[in-house]
């Protein structure tokens, strides 16, 4: 299982849901890197220790990303898809690089979504009023509900949670494990 973070984050912000996946079976790797560079070079800097992991690993290599990570992963998947590529949950999905109406610059860079992908997306921002002057309602703070839905997804389900906090949400952690064992969110 790679567990890709956010912007301003670290592997280590990854820990709480590293354990909820590991007590479920899955090995884990939650690796740094750094948010300020390309998404190519960001990319690049991961690819041979995923392939080592997913060598070590042998069966599907599984993703859980939080905001930046699910463009990470999307990159990733373009430039070097897994030979066992298995399901990806993105929590948070950064909105305006997943909508269909990207750049062409940002399009080459992600490509579609051919893999298969659940969003968990959150409607409870923090600051209740700050985010609605920027981001239409309703939003977990960061992102809209609406720029959430990623053309080719799978699954998608919204829960009362920030952006900043998701990963730690017991709930997620419940909905990310069922997407992972069964191909869908539980309802």
């Amino acid at each position: 299982m790679l567990l890709l973070h956010g912007h301003g984050r670290t592997g280590h912000s990854m820990r709480g849901l590293a354990a909820t996946l590991r007590k479920a079976g899955y090995a884990t790797l939650a690796p740094h890197y750094p948010a300020r560079r390309s998404l190519n070079a960001i990319v690049d800097g991961l690819q041979p220790r995923v392939a080592t992991f997913a060598a070590e690993c042998g069966g599907p290599l599984h993703m859980v990303t939080h905001s930046l990570g699910g463009l990470v992963a999307r990159a990733l998947f373009k430039a070097h898809r897994p030979a066992r590529a298995g399901r990806v949950v993105m929590l948070g999905a950064s909105g305006p690089h997943l909508r269909t109406g990207r750049a062409a610059a940002e399009e080459a860079v992600l490509g579609p979504v051919d893999f298969d992908l659940g969003v968990i997306a959150g409607d409870r921002p923090i600051d209740p009023v700050f985010p609605r002057l920027l981001v239409p309602r309703p939003n977990d703070g960061k992102v809209s509900v609406s720029a959430t839905r990623v053309a080719g997804m799978r699954d998608h389900i919204v829960l009362p949670v920030s952006h900043t906090l998701m990963v730690y949400d017991r709930r997620v952690r419940a909905q990310a494990l069922a997407f992972l064992r069964n191909g869908r969110f539980s309802r």
